[in-house]
């Protein structure tokens, strides 16, 4: 052996985990005290990977961004490349003379195809190649029934999965007291040329305005949570107006902080003496992370949940052919201010609060009898934390066809959503700003306001605001009807 050649340098593969700490692949390349090389693939084979939204785009152009420069501070290049991973990661690794590659976990079925794929090929080429859990609290294979079967249902699993205890701790990112190896560093992409940002039109303004990408945008929004939001999480987390919730879930959708770091750090913030947290504001908090874990266990046990309803009883139901009502539905003109208001919060910011959501979706579901599939993904293309399993197990939660799903005869009423959560109409006059000047009386159901209320405040209906696209009391006794008349009913 040539003692004068160059260490074989280690790879780490990035995707849904674009940090440095707490990153179990990055840790373990660390490890060896060999170079480390930074690969992120745009992994263009749609024939097998959902492409990503509009949305998602954008914020990855920045976590990128971030991530190169956290790596580079380092002593670690991150090389950019795009095209079919199982063409692509090879082709790296023989180019970069690599002696191993490392990696976390995927657990949607197209990214474990490519991955055990990946494995063999790259072993057979004489590399040592790992995987970890970079992402969940708990593998999903980890959390069964007492008969060995997934869970169907959030309650038990989250009891089971609390059963095993504290997640593992995180750990700090560790670098090696000598300095790493130099390596030749393999040419890359330059990432504008991915064109992820939109240009003509750049609709991007309000998530600027709104989101710090990378992985110190999650660390401070992770602190700032903690001292402010999460005393009051669990008496105002239903409240769009309240500032009391994390807001972190794009931050995890892209892994630029771990779900270990976000669980250890809030039960640390309210251990602390006089932090006026209780129980069950942590307790409520660990449980939406419980939903996180549910969600990914669902993907991993039943991957058709992104496409097809979880419960076949719901292929049979009468979903209306409404172009219209979607089209009024993702502009926010329902005539629902609350509806309205989620929707335009969504189009400017890529977020909604989860209250809001879960109205927003059972109106589009339960009002105008649109597929689940068709609002799912529109939210895949508009939602900055656009998630694989998040989304699809959510979408069906509020239709009624997925797992531990909320019956469908549960609809959602707009108007009285937005009357007890957004009771001052903070969020609802932030959003439909032509209703701002009605009274709070009136604010959730101006169709309803007397003509001069209306006048004094500005609201010409059909005009300056549109009336409702479906009367409510009907729409829900339109949908129980559809409902009757399926299988779904047996």
């Amino acid at each position: 052996m040539d003692s004068n050649a160059s260490p074989a340098p280690v790879l780490v593969w990035f995707r849904d985990d674009l940090r440095t700490d707490d990153n179990p692949a990055l840790a373990a390349a660390l490890s060896d005290g060999m170079p480390v090389i930074g690969l992120f693939l745009l992994d263009e084979d749609t024939d097998s990977a959902r492409a990503p939204g509009g949305a998602v785009r954008w914020w990855l152009h920045h976590s990128l961004k971030a991530l190169a420069e956290k790596l580079s501070a380092l002593g670690i290049p991150l090389v950019l490349r795009r095209g079919k991973a199982l063409d692509e990661v090879p082709r790296l690794a023989a180019e970069a003379s690599a002696g191993a590659i490392v990696w976390n976990r995927r657990y949607d079925p197209s990214g474990i195809a490519t991955d055990k794929a990946l494995k063999k090929t790259l072993r057979d080429a004489g590399l040592r190649v790992e995987s970890f859990n970079g992402s969940l609290l708990v593998e999903p294979w980890e959390v069964q029934t007492k008969a060995g079967d997934p869970f169907r249902v959030f309650s038990p699993f989250h009891r089971a999965m609390q059963s095993r205890g504290e997640p593992a701790r995180p750990r700090d990112l560790k670098m090696p007291s000598d300095a790493l190896p130099d390596c030749e560093t393999p040419d890359s992409d330059d990432l504008a040329d991915w064109r992820l940002l939109p240009v003509k039109p750049d609709w991007a303004g309000g998530l600027r305005d709104t989101w710090t990408p990378g992985e110190e945008g999650a660390l401070s929004r992770l602190s700032g949570f903690l001292e402010d939001g999460l005393a009051g999480y669990a008496a105002h987390r239903d409240e769009p107006a309240a500032e009391v919730t994390s807001r972190l879930s794009p931050h995890l959708r892209f892994g630029e902080i771990s779900p270990r770091r976000i669980w250890h750090e809030a039960k640390a913030r309210a251990g602390q003496d006089g932090s006026g947290i209780d129980e069950k504001a942590l307790s409520k908090f660990h449980a939406e992370l419980g939903w996180r874990e549910f969600s990914y266990h669902l993907l991993f046990h039943f991957p058709e949940i992104v496409t097809d309803n979880f419960q076949p009883r719901f292929d049979e139901f009468p979903w209306a052919d409404n172009p219209q009502g979607l089209r009024a539905w993702t502009r926010g003109r329902t005539g629902y201010p609350l509806v309205d208001a989620g929707m335009r919060e969504l189009w400017h910011t890529g977020y909604i609060h989860n209250r809001v959501r879960m109205v927003v979706a059972s109106f589009l579901v339960k009002h105008l009898l649109v597929d689940w599939r068709e609002g799912e993904a529109w939210f895949w293309d508009t939602l900055v934390d656009a998630d694989p399993a998040n989304n699809p197990a959510s979408w069906q939660w509020v239709a009624g066809s997925g797992a531990d799903a909320a019956p469908y005869f549960r609809i959602f009423n707009p108007q009285s959503q937005g009357e007890k959560f957004d009771p001052d109409g903070d969020y609802t006059r932030r959003w439909v700003p032509e209703l701002a000047n009605l009274p709070d009386k009136w604010l959730f159901r101006p169709h309803e306001a007397p003509s001069d209320v209306l006048k004094d405040a500005g609201v010409r209906l059909g005009h300056t605001y549109p009336r409702p696209v479906i009367d409510h009391r009907s729409a829900r006794e339109r949908a129980l009807e559809a409902f009757e008349h399926t299988k779904c009913g047996a």
